[in-house]
C-alpha cells in the first residue's frame, strides 16, 4: 500500500533528493511508494475542455513540480525534457505513456521504445527523455498526474510525428500555487 503524503511534505522530501543531485533509485522508490494526500491534491485540480492544464506546485533552481490535469481524450505530443531528469506519476485516473528515442536527426526519425503503457493511480514513468502522454477516450474519465523535473526549463521541443517536424514551444502554467494565471501570460 502506498503512503499518502501532504503536498508540502512531498516538496520537502524532493528538496532532500535535489540536495543529493536526484539519486535515481531513491527517487524511483519514493515515487513508487507514495501518493499525494487527496486533500493536498484537490487544490491543484482544474480541467479545461480543449487541452490538458498545467499547475505549478513548486519551482526553484533545483526542480519544478507540477500537477497536470487531463480530460478524456486529451494528450501531450511527443516532447523532450531538455536532457533533464523527469518523472511522471499518475495520481488519479489512468494515462497512457509512450517513450521514444531519436534514431536519426537528418531527416528526423523517432522510434518508440517498447509498447505504450497504460498506467493507473500510482504508476511512475521516468526518468524519460522523449515521451508522449495521453488520456484516451476509451479510459472514459479525467486523470491527474504529478510531474517532477530536475532543473526547470521554460521551453521544450515538440515532435509533431515520428518523422518530424520539430518545433520549439514556450511552456506556461494555468495556475501557480493554486492561483489562476492571467490568460495573457499563458
Amino acid at each position: 500500500m502506498r503512503r499518502l503524503v501532504p503536498m508540502d511534505e512531498l516538496v520537502s522530501d524532493i528538496k532532500s533528493f535535489a540536495a543529493r543531485d536526484f539519486p535515481r533509485a531513491e527517487v524511483d522508490e519514493y515515487l513508487a511508494s507514495t501518493l499525494v494526500a487527496p486533500d493536498s491534491l484537490d487544490g491543484y485540480l482544474s480541467y479545461c475542455e480543449d487541452r490538458y492544464t498545467r499547475h505549478l506546485v513548486h519551482k526553484d533552481e533545483d526542480f519544478e513540480l507540477l500537477v497536470i490535469c487531463w480530460g478524456s481524450g486529451q494528450k501531450a505530443p511527443i516532447h523532450g525534457h531538455e536532457g533533464e531528469l523527469c518523472w511522471a506519476r499518475v495520481e488519479r485516473g489512468k494515462l497512457r505513456f509512450s517513450n521514444y528515442r531519436i534514431v536519426s536527426e537528418e531527416p528526423l526519425e523517432l522510434t518508440q521504445e517498447g509498447d505504450p503503457v497504460d498506467g493507473s493511480s500510482g504508476f511512475v514513468d521516468g526518468p524519460a527523455e522523449l515521451h508522449s502522454v495521453d488520456n484516451p477516450d476509451a479510459f472514459g474519465e479525467n486523470a491527474a498526474s504529478l510531474h517532477l523535473y530536475a532543473k526547470p526549463y521554460s521551453q521544450c521541443d515538440v515532435y509533431d510525428s515520428l518523422h518530424g517536424p520539430v518545433r520549439r514551444v514556450d511552456l506556461a502554467y494555468d495556475t501557480i500555487n493554486g492561483e489562476p494565471v492571467a490568460p495573457t501570460t499563458r
